[in-house]
């Protein structure tokens, strides 16, 4: 049964998502008219409110009596009664005529003839003020107007009733009713609150809760309607008292499931809604369905209130679960969308800040996808909750609606009713019809008080502009003319959509050329200098016809055809093509000839032929026949399966091929509960399969804890001053509260990602260093940075009083950046990690084959005092610096930060029988976006690590996360490395895996039986896993 109904609800939820402005104005449409609708049923107005009949016979001392039917005594007159009230006592009121005696000051009774009554009631919608001009000097421009005639929103007169309405019901309200109906109401706006916290913290701050809100206002004004057109009346107080009771019981679970089970996807997409919808959708409306059953129960019990409540409920039901997978998923897939748009929009701008050409930027911006995992849990006021927690409460909510209403049913007979409406009661004006003549048969038709309200007079523009509305509303009201508007604004829909499609697939990056690299073997005529035929790779030229230089082969990857080489043409006509901007069209050699002779610079290639691909063939061929050997041409250099795109104006100059290098997993790793895959770059033999092993070592005690001290990426730059004196006041302002302040909102005005956070000075002479510590997003930010610090001291010496301050260097070697220094050691730069790992004893002997004592003994005489003994800045460990980088090469960052990054120390000691290892890093340079993070494989690496790109909701999460899994990196290789030590496996474990043959014995010294047995087992465990 699940089967089958999680189809049919993904076909649905199809149709929406392929089309979804289509969905959410065609719904917006029809809802707009139950809303119509809805206003004609329920907003009072004062016309239509029952008027009451009063009859007084021509018989001798008769007495007024009510009657219903005025057709029934046709020889009687008939007057109708209208009483006047007026809101303002300081203003003089109207002189009306056929006025009668009232009690109130403010009002005016007016006896008219029935047949009159339309015509009067129309010269009496705006009233001028009694008394004589001069009195009324003040009000010349103002005029009673009738409350049905006043111009205003329709919803302010719905308030006014509803308020009156409010008070008299709480009035006549039961205390017991009035507590438990606000309980109810507080628990349905928490239950408001909650949907929105819940969407918050699903990536909507604001859009999906309120799109949640209005797809059930629509069910709700759907079942309205509906219940009203099946002539079932439904009681308005009965309703607003099982409001919120039928709020909570429904809720919105339903919407926040959905929502979690399309967000928890890594890259949601459109197609990410149906296969969610498929998913969660049974369950949905197996909920959907026992509620609907307990309502079905409930309108069958025959109690006139509750049955009409519940039969409302079932209809808003029934409407909600359609809502939910039409409306809503079509919001879902616009979020998405927008979502997409914006992600796209923030990596663009991230990588332009960062130094990258705006179309290698717009290129990494296509190919980056959401990585962002979500909880799973219920969220009620920020607090996790099960879901059968949900399931109590509104299991406890049901069962208080239920008792409600059998408490209101078994006290029924013993309250005092009272009613909850004024009814117009037709004898009060009795007395104000004594003017009618007693002679006669008189029927008075008692109407309902007319409200009038002093406001400016009308001026002829806007009596103008109502008659255009009205005119305008009568001819949109035309049945015929009706259609055509809305077959024109299904039209505009569609094209507007058709546009909008356009305008997405034509901002989309080309698709992605491949080319596959063919060898043609020419034979050449052997001649006396040639011992054999030669194989050779012919030229790369492109033809002006694509079709002839290339096409698609079946698996959808584009075959470039390599053609003999064509004519080359004479030089001065192949410098003229140049010339003319034809790079392009010329053969190869042309172009190799023409760069040889400096006609076309070396690094202009890419620009002059527009195929970054045949610019590094052309470059490795004039560099080749540049020099004696001529290798690089025909060297095993690859140059093709490679997108150069982003390499250009990003990560390197005058390419000519890309340098391979094995990439290796270590792990799973257990990091701070959650299991990492560690890719490592490296060509050292034994190290993954080290890391390996310390991997399994420490997942064998819970895997590694860390934590983050400290986030700031630092840039020195040296200025100079003309005397000690202004260096000095420079130190003093930059170090007081205005410098820090000036300078912090001068950097951070540069940068929508960087901010700084703190300065430090150091004097030497008429030199000043300021060392800037600053926060940079998930980029490394150097870029960012320096465009900051550059604004920063701008602003210092044009407006802080230092016009004589001369910036000798950005970068002053303060920061620092790339070099050993004792500063980052100490203070810290990029990312500060600690992580630690406590491994058990039994694990130390049977997988790292040594003692923990054995341990802690070779890192205090190794890692702290052989490296105090060679006075080491930072490098207290076995070898960081080995995982560090090959952990660098594999996710794309700079490799020469290696120097400082590597800072770490190791320190272990006994606990009980375990050992607790740790290491210390504080100064982990890393970035999620740029630099080289932006070519496909490196970012491939970080998507394994699931940190790749801007994080989407905490900008520079996804940085520290890497700088996490790199310290917990370096932890495992420190432990193995230090294991192998102190059992001496290390030499025969690297003589075993680095080397294709044995070591033999006239190059190695003979070794003891023992000696062998111990490091051949060091061998064997090198790579146990």
């Amino acid at each position: 049964m699940a089967r089958p109904l999680a189809r049919a609800l993904a076909a649905v939820s199809r149709a929406s998502t392929t089309h979804p402005i289509h969905t959410i104005v065609l719904i917006g449409l029809v809802a707009s008219t139950a809303y119509l609708s809805i206003l004609n049923i329920s907003v009072p107005h004062a016309a239509q409110l029952a008027p009451a009949h009063l009859y007084h016979s021509s018989a001798p001392a008769s007495e007024w009596k009510q009657i219903a039917d005025p057709a029934k005594f046709p020889a009687a007159s008939h007057y109708a009664f209208v009483k006047l009230r007026f809101d303002d006592t300081d203003v003089a009121l109207p002189i009306l005529n056929n006025s009668v005696p009232v009690l109130s000051p403010l009002e005016r009774g007016v006896l008219v003839p029935y047949a009159d009554l339309k015509e009067w009631t129309d010269s009496v919608r705006e009233l001028a003020p009694a008394g004589s001009p001069d009195a009324n000097a003040a009000l010349s421009g103002w005029v009673w107007h009738m409350s049905m005639a006043k111009r205003g929103f329709a919803w302010i007169e719905w308030f006014k009733f509803s308020y009156s309405r409010f008070i008299q019901l709480l009035r006549n309200a039961e205390t017991f009713d009035v507590t438990v109906i606000g309980m109810a109401y507080v628990a349905m706006y928490l239950t408001f609150l909650a949907l929105f916290i819940s969407m918050r913290r699903l990536g909507s701050n604001v859009w999906l809760g309120v799109s949640v809100l209005l797809s059930s206002t629509f069910a709700f004004l759907f079942a309205l309607v509906t219940t009203s057109y099946m002539g079932v009346p439904i009681n308005m107080i009965m309703l607003s008292e099982g409001l919120p009771f039928l709020v909570i019981i429904i809720g919105f679970e339903g919407s926040i499931s959905l929502t979690r089970a399309v967000m928890k996807s890594s890259k949601p997409s459109m197609s990410d809604v149906v296969k969610a919808v498929e998913q969660v959708g049974p369950k949905i409306c197996f909920d959907y369905a026992i509620e609907t059953a307990v309502f079905v129960a409930g309108a069958c019990s025959g109690v006139g209130g509750l049955r009409q409540f519940c039969f409302l409920s079932v209809w808003i039901l029934i409407y909600d679960v359609l809502m939910l997978f039409t409306f809503y998923v079509a919001i879902l897939s616009v979020k998405l969308e927008f979502i997409r748009i914006k992600r796209h929009i923030a990596i663009r701008n991230t990588l332009e800040e960062d130094g990258v050409s705006v179309s290698v930027a717009e290129s990494v911006a296509d190919s980056v996808d959401e990585s962002e995992t979500l909880s799973s849990e219920n969220v009620f006021l920020g607090k996790s909750f099960k879901d059968f927690s949900i399931s109590y409460f509104k299991t406890f909510m049901v069962i208080g609606f239920v008792v409600l209403n059998l408490f209101n049913l078994s006290t029924a007979p013993f309250r005092d009713h009272k009613s909850t409406m004024t009814a117009v009661d037709p004898f009060v004006v009795v007395p104000s019809l004594a003017s009618l003549a007693p002679a006669e048969s008189v029927v008075v038709t008692v109407l309902p008080s007319l409200e009038y309200y002093l406001v400016p007079k009308s001026t002829e523009l806007e009596e103008a502009m109502v008659l255009l509305f009205d005119s305008w509303s009568r001819t949109i009201g035309d049945p015929v003319l009706s259609q055509w508007v809305a077959i024109v604004l299904a039209v505009s829909v569609g094209l507007n959509m058709y546009l909008f499609k356009a305008s997405r697939y034509s901002a989309q990056a080309a698709p992605e050329v491949k080319v596959i690299e063919k060898i043609v073997e020419v034979p050449q005529i052997l001649t006396s200098s040639t011992a054999s035929a030669t194989t050779i790779a012919t030229d790369f030229a492109s033809s002006t016809n694509p079709s002839d230089s290339d096409k698609e082969s079946d698996d959808g990857v584009i075959e470039l055809n390599i053609k003999p080489k064509a004519r080359v043409l004479p030089f001065d006509e192949a410098l003229a093509m140049v010339k003319a901007g034809r790079t392009k069209e010329l053969n190869d050699e042309d172009v190799i000839m023409l760069t040889k002779a400096g006609k076309i610079p070396l690094y202009a290639l890419e620009k002059q032929l527009g195929d970054c691909t045949r610019a590094v063939y052309v470059r490795r061929a004039v560099i080749s026949r540049s020099l004696d050997n001529g290798s690089l041409e025909k060297s095993n250099l690859p140059f093709l399966h490679y997108d150069f795109t982003r390499v250009l104006g990003a990560c390197c100059e005058n390419v000519i091929g890309y340098m391979p290098i094995p990439v290796g997993i270590a792990g799973p790793l257990i990091i701070d509960g959650h299991k990492y895959y560690i890719p490592m770059a490296t060509t050292e033999g034994c190290l993954v399969a080290s890391t390996m092993r310390g991997c399994k070592a420490m997942n064998a005690g819970g895997g590694v804890t860390t934590v983050l001290t400290q986030d700031g990426m630092t840039r020195g730059p040296c200025v100079s001053f003309p005397s000690l004196v202004r260096a000095g006041a420079a130190k003093i302002w930059l170090d007081s509260d205005e410098g820090q302040r000036v300078i912090k909102k001068a950097f951070d005005s540069t940068s929508r990602f960087a901010r700084l956070n703190s300065l430090k000075t150091a004097i030497a002479g008429t030199l000043l260093y300021i060392r800037f510590c600053t926060t940079t997003g998930d980029a490394m930010g150097m870029n960012m940075i320096s465009k900051g610090v550059e604004h920063a001291l701008k602003v210092m010496s044009e407006h802080a009083g230092f016009p004589d301050m001369d910036v000798v260097s950005v970068s002053g070697n303060y920061c620092t950046d790339k070099k050993p220094a004792a500063i980052n050691w100490i203070e810290g730069r990029g990312k500060s990690i600690v992580a630690e790992a406590l491994v058990p004893g039994d694990v130390v002997r049977s997988v790292l084959k040594s003692d923990v004592d054995a341990l802690v003994e070779l890192n205090i005489t190794k890692n702290l005092i052989g490296s105090a003994m060679a006075g080491s800045v930072g490098g207290f460990n076995a070898h960081a610096a080995n995982l560090v980088t090959a952990i660098f090469l594999a996710t794309g960052q700079d490799p020469a930060q290696n120097v400082e990054s590597s800072n770490c120390i190791t320190l272990m000691k006994r606990v009980g029988d375990d050992l607790l290892i740790s290491v210390s890093m504080p100064s982990i340079e890393v970035g999620t976006i740029g630099g080289g993070t932006i070519l496909e494989p490196q970012s491939a690496m970080l998507d394994l690590l699931g940190v790749r790109g801007p994080h989407p909701t905490s900008p520079g999460d996804n940085a520290r996360q890497l700088a996490k899994i790199v310290a917990a990196g370096v932890l495992a290789g420190e432990l193995s490395l230090c294991s192998a030590l102190a059992a001496g496996h290390l030499v025969q474990s690297h003589m075993t895996h680095n080397r294709s043959q044995p070591a033999t014995r006239t190059a190695t010294p003979a070794a003891s039986s023992p000696d062998l047995a111990r490091l051949k087992q060091g061998a064997q465990v090198c790579f146990t896993a």
